[in-house]
């Protein structure tokens, strides 16, 4: 009995303008949306009107994918529409109740419910004021954020979760990003800088980017000097930074530090804030400020007073509040502010917990604004993961202006800090230093490092050879070992050599030299752990073996530098005069070089070391190991 009820009422209020939905069906599939049209136009009671809506649009919906509009009879539609709210509406469904008063401006009402004829409506034409108008049936999207996946590792972004990077092909490192749309960020009340962190609030006294026109090349390099783009840093210390950094600390500059924790970048971060507050003769003391995320100011002191820095101009500040952050550095105006560290400070109008992806960009493009609107350089302390990156997304190695690291093992003392990336100057430079009680301290002779402690009753050692390297724009010179085992059950073991160069040099003084150590295991090693990747080194390794195999140990004073190639030839490698020069200032007094360049390097009139030109392995041998 219910159901049969239900069906009666369905089948009552369905019923409009004389024809059941059934015949509507049909008479629309033969009449098309004409009939439709003005079937609707004689609806007389309103409350069937949303039951018909909902079959008319569904059917029309089957009959074309484009918008559907509807025309409706304004006077009777404005009727009911006096119990709704004054907001813009998209569609029918997006009409809401309100208390709105009734004697509200019609006109102002059309506009609200989306009429588009307006035209007409202000023609007269009608005695009603306005034709009828059109209410488009499409909802739209207000109010809904856009949500990205971002990979950690390449910065690949992509608008759905995959389960590896698509570019990369890294697993388990697509990040979501959630980004509020244009109109959410408006409500806000700040001018949108694209980082959900508003200048009105925490920047409002940067200059105001409008006011930065476009500037000749010649205006802007005109009457500068090299003390203007370059803030200088003296001392042994500094210089060896400098040198890193491309010539010293260019103003306005971002730059990036990463190392192993505990290799030193807050010592070496501390050491540069002393240098850069104590000033030089180009220029006066002034204040530098170094914020800690990690530390207590106490702490930062203690370590200070172990250093001896007693700096009167650095500021230290323990916070990790970025707006916080840059309030402290606009009053005090330091010539310039490190951060330690990246990972620890937070913008509270971005979503995250410091250290988050979202957190950690929006961090680093805020200071690279400040950095850039303020011309004060700034340092960040970022943490590595345990493959060696820097902690956070890739895009943040994008963002600043200079990426560097901090190496060293475990076991040693040394510090090498390389440049990855710089803006200002070469990628190639590299310092050294030594970590001692009272800090870095710059080493002299790099060399020594990679140099074993030999014997010093001995004047000669057997399977040992010396090669000159280059690491950027500094050559070291490094021990190249070999060892020749007869019987041995191991045939090969190499280390700190690549493998497949090691064979092919084997092959070539099997073929080419005539030695007999098919049956001898050989062992190569590099001291002190150091990589040989250079083919510079090539003609060591073949002299350490030759040493070995022959057991004769090769002089005191002697280096090699050259490549070796399949017809057991030596070929000259690039920056010769500057390998042969620094085995020189080292005290060797001979150098196996390849002949072509021979006659070259005796004209730099080097008078206490010995140039020897070889063409190929054989004379190296007659050369070297000559009784």
């Amino acid at each position: 009995m219910l159901s049969q009820k239900k069906t009666e009422r369905q089948s009552r209020v369905c019923e409009i303008g004389g024809f059941r939905t059934s015949e509507l069906r049909t008479l629309t599939s033969n009449s098309g949306e004409r009939f439709l049209s003005l079937l609707l136009m004689l609806i007389a009671d309103m409350r069937c009107f949303r039951c018909f809506y909902t079959r008319a649009h569904s059917l029309l919906l089957l009959r074309s994918s484009n918008p559907v509009t509807v025309p409706i009879s304004p006077v009777r539609f404005r009727l009911r529409l006096r119990r709704f709210s004054s907001s813009p509406v998209a569609s029918v469904f997006d009409l809401h109740s309100s208390n709105q008063d009734a004697n509200s401006n019609r006109e102002d009402k059309d506009t609200k419910i989306g009429f588009s004829d307006d035209k007409s409506r202000k023609s007269g034409s009608n005695p009603r004021g306005w034709n009828p108008g059109e209410v488009v049936m499409n909802k739209s999207k207000k109010g809904k954020s856009k949500t990205v996946w971002v990979c950690e590792s390449c910065g690949h972004s992509e608008g759905q979760w995959w389960g590896s990077c698509r570019a990369c092909h890294k697993v388990g490192t697509m990040k979501r990003f959630s980004e509020g749309s244009e109109s959410s960020a408006s409500a806000s009340g700040g001018n949108g800088t694209g980082s959900g962190f508003t200048e009105g609030k925490g920047l409002s006294w940067l200059p105001e980017q409008a006011t930065v026109q476009p500037h000749r090349l010649t205006d802007v390099i005109h009457g500068i000097t090299q003390q203007q783009w370059r803030i200088s840093l003296p001392g042994l210390f500094g210089n060896e930074v400098a040198r890193v950094l491309g010539g010293g600390l260019a103003p306005g500059s971002l730059i990036l530090i990463g190392g192993d924790p505990g290799i030193g970048k807050s010592t070496l971060l501390l050491q540069i804030a002393s240098i850069i507050a104590e000033g030089s003769e180009l220029a006066e003391p002034a204040p530098v400020l170094y914020i800690s995320g990690e530390e207590s100011v106490e702490q930062i002191g203690s370590r200070a007073d172990r250093m001896r820095i007693q700096t009167e101009e650095l500021y230290l500040f323990s916070s990790s509040d970025l707006q916080d952050i840059l309030n402290k550095a606009h009053r005090l105006s330091p010539r310039a502010l490190i951060i330690d560290s990246i990972q620890t400070v937070y913008l509270k109008d971005v979503t995250g917990s410091a250290g988050g992806l979202t957190q950690v960009k929006e961090c680093t493009s805020t200071l690279l604004r400040f950095a850039k609107k303020s011309n004060i350089p700034v340092f960040l302390v970022g943490h590595v993961t345990k493959a060696g990156d820097i902690a956070g997304p890739r895009v943040l190695e994008h963002i600043v202006d200079v990426v560097l690291y901090l190496e060293g093992e475990e076991s040693s003392s040394y510090r090498l800090l390389r440049s990855v990336k710089n803006r200002f100057g070469s990628t190639d430079e590299l310092g050294v230093f030594e970590m001692a009680n009272s800090g870095l301290e710059v080493v002299s002779n790099p060399s020594g490092i990679y140099l074993s402690q030999q014997n010093p009753d001995s004047d000669v050692l057997a399977g040992l050879a010396v090669a000159v390297v280059m690491d950027g724009s500094r050559s070291f010179l490094i021990e190249v070992q070999a060892l020749c085992s007869p019987g041995s059950t191991v045939s090969r073991h190499v280390n700190g050599v690549q493998a497949s160069r090691a064979d092919m040099i084997i092959a070539v003084l099997m073929k080419q030299a005539g030695l007999r150590i098919q049956e001898n295991g050989i062992f190569l090693n590099v001291a002190n752990g150091m990589a040989l990747s250079e083919t510079a080194g090539d003609l060591a390794i073949a002299a350490a073996i030759c040493s070995s195999f022959l057991e004769f140990p090769i002089p005191h004073g002697v280096a090699f530098i050259g490549e070796i190639g399949l017809g057991g030839e030596v070929r000259t490698v690039p920056r010769m005069e500057k390998r042969v020069s620094t085995v020189a200032k080292l005290g060797f007094n001979k150098c196996v070089v390849p002949k072509s360049v021979e006659e070259s390097l005796k004209a730099l009139s080097l008078k206490e070391i010995e140039i020897i030109g070889c063409k190929n392995l054989k004379e190296l041998i007659n050369a070297v190991f000559k009784g």
